[in-house]
């Protein structure tokens, strides 16, 4: 069906365009055209199967590292090792697995969100179908309560509000109209006498002809674009595959110098193989990846603690290092809730019963009130102000009413009076019924409205428009009796009684939120489909848009091109009146300048973006399905302060990753150097067994307490760190150098002090291994001094610590496990010894810390 501007059109033109009548189309045809262009149904294309992408899980350079250990665990007998390391690599393919899985479930959530069955006109009588059985050219009727069932353009109205706010983000229901638009690049949010696929209607009655089913609806082009969104993988998936390329290539060099190194000194060729090999294993951190998966796991429980759901491991460590926040405005920084916030009149009890009765919401057994958001503020009101009372609220009765329509812009009922006769509420476009009165609520009584008067009101009106506040206005009249048949007639004569100022509030919390964010060095962007004036308020009031920050409209934001929209985007803070697509620009445009960008939302809309943003966070209460879906995480609570939480606990995992990628690097450097310099001095140090307990099971436990240390004090008070900044930069290779070169030499002055056998090499076993576990804990703070850190506030640090001593303690005196180890019980002295030479590593470290800290200040 070719695409058309049917907003631009009038009824019957779209009646002969589609070939269709009032009377809709014969079952025939419809069956024909069901046939031609398929049901109405959103449909995905080129589904990938599980296994399929269970096995590209392995296109993985450390997947590869990996795997290559544990072949050379499993060569030299170390089937245990071997069997850990397989286990790391398979549990990381199904969790990639389960990643990339999300669109194909938001594709279903999509789908989910389409009305199950349809009320049409077909050969002329009126039926209940399928929605899937849709066709171009059904005449479809809507009521309140419907969900729209396909896109539809508007034949018949009356009084037909449809909520979009899950498609366009506007907050309150839309007014329908039939009417032909002019203007031809209109908002999806203006247009006005359309209707799309998965909105809800809240009020009224309407009848709309079909222009658009499954795909080629407004929401099908959301999942057109959820199909082709490419996920990039998340900075700390990229920095630590970065370094995963450093010691593929490093390990083969090594194992290929000591293996030469080795026959040239004229040992067995065998020897220098297990050497060899054992060093491979030695060189690359076996356990780094099941750590890495560990820390992120234990942040995913802690958040969920918290109102944070995550969806994918590496999540929170990528909004740890965000640098923007693109949040939707609609119940992520506001309540999604219209709320009275101001009131002008002279008789607030008058005004009180105007707003009770002329209003359609009613009460629930809870006491909630249900219906069109702005008639749920103004009872929300009466009853906080316990103007009425709930049940008077429920035993309201009148007598007749004038419904709302979009050409009135006004809305009447009547009430009988206890004396005689009835009295007509009226509430309204102020403009609109200020010219309707004649008379005004005054505290003299009953006066002429007077040109004076009426200036007061119109600024009242104008104060509160400024303040983005949706206004309406109430008036009143008494009479014996009207003929609610001529509007006209019921709505003259009228005396004046107040305005309401209403407005979907910034939630209580936003605002010191994003006084956080901003000391975190994250600037917060407002991206909404309400209009400009009120997103600029919210704005404003809760410290999104700043003086030397702008707001521009979906509109400004079309004409311009994407490489002025990446020139000017870090000048943006509000975007309003946006569509779809302009999030995933707005998106783009951040990630082309190097930032790494989260996306808040809740609504279809906001699908696209979410999904290729580095991290889409979601919400939980008010979120659609889709967005879930495509969420990398969500916010039980919807509470944007929950993000702050999510930035501190991504920012700690963050650290503490970076402090475990260190400390196994660093002890991994040691174990390197020191058996490299052992083969070049014809010694032999230790054998593969004593390398590959250290570095699996001594290394272990201090590693994964360093993954779940506490945040430093300052983890609020910095900037974000750049994707485009490696995650190990010179000043780390060279503590990791530094502090491998220190246990090396350590090792190395053991085994002589041991003299250079049996005992040699238990004190250089001792000596390596109780020297990474005092670096471990050196490691803890990247420029404090441990003497100035509460050991209380880290006690799995220090339980790591003794249960790893406490390992090496039972193999040295376990009689079984020191023959199997091939060492030698050491005397006093030689403790002593080994001691010292520990302790001399911790006070390496903090002579480093200390050169630091001086070199800062």
């Amino acid at each position: 069906m070719e695409q058309k501007n049917w907003h631009n059109l009038s009824s019957e033109q779209v009646y002969t365009e589609l070939d269709s009548s009032p009377k809709g189309l014969t079952s025939s045809v419809a069956k024909s055209r069901l046939q031609e262009h398929g049901s109405n149904q959103l449909i995905t294309e080129g589904k990938k199967s599980i296994l399929s992408i269970f096995l590209s899980q392995f296109a993985d350079m450390m997947i590869w590292v990996l795997i290559g250990a544990a072949l050379i665990s499993g060569l030299v007998g170390e089937w245990v090792d071997a069997s850990i390391i397989l286990a790391v690599v398979i549990l990381n393919a199904i969790l990639g697995t389960v990643q990339e899985s999300k669109a194909e479930a938001a594709l279903d959530a999509l789908k989910k969100m389409a009305a199950p069955t349809a009320q049409v006109i077909r050969d002329g009588v009126t039926q209940v179908i399928p929605a899937a059985e849709l066709v171009v050219g059904d005449v479809v009727l809507l009521e309140a309560g419907n969900s729209v069932p396909a896109d539809l353009r508007l034949i018949h109205s009356v009084a037909l509000k449809i909520e979009e706010s899950a498609l366009t983000g506007e907050s309150v229901p839309v007014e329908k109209d039939t009417q032909v638009l002019e203007e031809v690049n209109v908002p999806l949010g203006d247009k006005i006498n359309m209707a799309f696929m998965g909105t809800a209607v809240t009020y009224g009655r309407g009848t709309g002809m079909v222009i658009g089913t499954g795909m080629n609806t407004e929401m099908g082009a959301i999942a057109h674009q959820l199909a082709s969104s490419k996920q990039e993988i998340t900075p700390l998936q990229q920095k630590l595959n970065q370094i995963s390329r450093y010691l593929s290539i490093g390990v083969l060099l090594i194992a290929a110098v000591v293996f030469a190194i080795g026959l040239y000194m004229g040992n067995q060729p065998l020897d220098m193989f297990l050497t060899a090999v054992s060093l491979a294993v030695a060189a690359i951190p076996e356990g780094l990846v099941a750590v890495v998966t560990i820390c992120l796991a234990l942040g995913m429980s802690r958040m969920a603690s918290k109102g944070g759901i995550i969806r994918r491991l590496p999540a929170v460590e990528t909004l740890g290092s965000t640098q923007v926040i693109c949040s939707d405005k609609t119940g992520t920084l506001t309540q999604n809730r219209m709320t009275v916030k101001q009131i002008f009149t002279v008789d607030q009890n008058l005004l009180m019963d105007a707003m009770a009765h002329c209003n359609n919401s009613v009460l629930d057994q809870a006491g909630h009130a249900i219906g069109d958001p702005t008639e749920t503020a103004l009872i929300d009101y009466v009853l906080l102000k316990e103007a009425w009372t709930a049940d008077q609220i429920r035993s309201r009765q009148r007598v007749g009413e004038v419904p709302f329509d979009s050409q009135r812009k006004l809305s009447s009922v009547a009430i009988t009076r206890p004396e005689s006769g009835v009295r007509i509420f009226v509430k309204g476009a102020p403009d609109v019924l200020l010219a309707r009165c004649v008379q005004d609520h005054s505290p003299e009584g009953i006066t002429t409205l007077t040109a004076e008067r009426i200036g007061e009101i119109e600024l009242a009106n104008e104060n509160m428009a400024k303040d983005a506040l949706r206004v309406l206005a109430f008036a009143y009249k008494d009479v014996e009796k009207t003929d609610f048949s001529n509007a006209q007639a019921v709505e003259s004569e009228l005396t004046f009684i107040g305005l309401v100022g209403m407005i979907d509030p910034a939630r209580p919390e936003a605002k010191e939120a994003i006084a956080q964010c901003r000391r975190a060095g994250i600037l917060p962007v407002m991206i909404t489909g309400d209009h400009k004036t009120t997103a600029m308020a919210i704005a404003k009031e809760i410290g999104i848009l700043t003086p030397e920050m702008k707001a521009v409209t979906g509109t400004e934001l079309a004409e311009m091109t994407d490489q002025e929209l990446e020139e000017n985007v870090d000048k943006i803070a509000v975007y309003a009146r946006v569509a779809p697509e302009h999030k995933s620009r707005i998106v783009k445009a951040w990630q082309k300048k190097g930032k790494t960008v989260a996306m808040t939302g809740d609504g279809v809309n906001d699908a696209p973006a979410l999904k290729i943003a580095d991290i889409g966070v979601g919400m939980g209460i008010t979120g659609t399905d889709v967005s879930k879906q495509a969420s990398d995480m969500v916010l039980t609570d919807d509470n944007f302060a929950t993000i702050v939480s999510a930035v501190r606990e991504g920012r700690r995992i963050f650290d503490n990753i970076h402090k475990t990628v260190r400390f196994l690097l660093s002890s991994n450097a040691g174990e390197v150097i020191a058996i490299l310099a052992a083969t070049i001095a014809g010694w032999r140090l230790l054998s593969p067994v004593h390398i590959l307990w250290i570095n699996l099971v001594t290394d272990t436990l201090p590693a994964i307490a360093l993954g779940v240390e506490p945040a430093e004090p300052d983890v609020m008070d910095r900037e974000p760190i750049d994707k485009k900044v490696p995650f190990l930069q010179g000043k780390d290779w060279f503590r990791i150098l530094t502090v491998g070169a220190a246990e090396a030499i350590l090792a190395l002055i053991a085994f002589v002090i041991g003299g250079k056998d049996v005992t040699g090499t238990t004190m250089a076993f001792l000596t390596l291994s109780l020297s990474q576990l005092f670096a471990a804990i050196g490691f803890q703070s990247e420029r404090h001094s441990i003497f100035k850190i509460q050991a209380s506030k880290h006690p799995v640090l220090w339980l790591a610590f003794l249960g790893s001593t406490l390992l090496q303690l039972i193999v040295m005196f376990v009689p079984t496990l020191r023959n199997l180890f091939e060492l030698n019980m050491l005397s006093g002295p030689q403790w002593l010894t080994v001691l010292g030479l520990c302790l001399a590593m911790l006070a390496f470290i903090e002579i480093q810390k200390l050169v630091a800290r001086l070199r800062e200040n």
